[in-house]
């Protein structure tokens, strides 16, 4: 996982995630119940950090429920899904490398989103 730089100071500390480089940061808001692709992506590696409990995430076939604050870090080309159980849940998204949606490759979609591109990459 990419390691954030923590720097203490007299006040408590903060953590640093990029700096001086090209990053993409967003916050996903994940609905009771429902979940994102099961996808990758070429171009970029991400990090979820959970803003509430009962995140779930799924990478590489590895599941795992997060708590508010814990932290998971997508390598590219890594398999990844992100949901929620009982409660809607927010994450923060960061991401590094280029960043475009239509680098998404899907395997699986809740949605009817049919991604056949992957077939052509693999």
């Amino acid at each position: 996982m990419k390691d954030a730089l923590v720097d203490i100071r007299p006040w408590g500390k903060f953590e640093q995630f990029t700096h001086n480089e090209v990053s993409t940061v967003k916050i996903l808001h994940v609905e009771n119940g429902k979940r994102l692709s099961l996808q990758s992506h070429q171009n970029r590696e991400e990090l979820w950090i959970a803003l509430d409990d009962g995140v779930m995430t799924e990478i590489n076939g590895v599941s795992k429920v997060l708590k508010k604050g814990e932290k998971v870090f997508i390598a590219k080309k890594a398999r990844h899904r992100l949901s929620s159980s009982e409660n809607s849940v927010r994450v923060l998204e960061i991401a590094w490398g280029y960043f475009d949606e239509k680098d998404i490759i899907r395997y699986e979609d809740d949605f009817g989103r049919d991604d056949e591109k992957w077939e052509k990459i693999l």
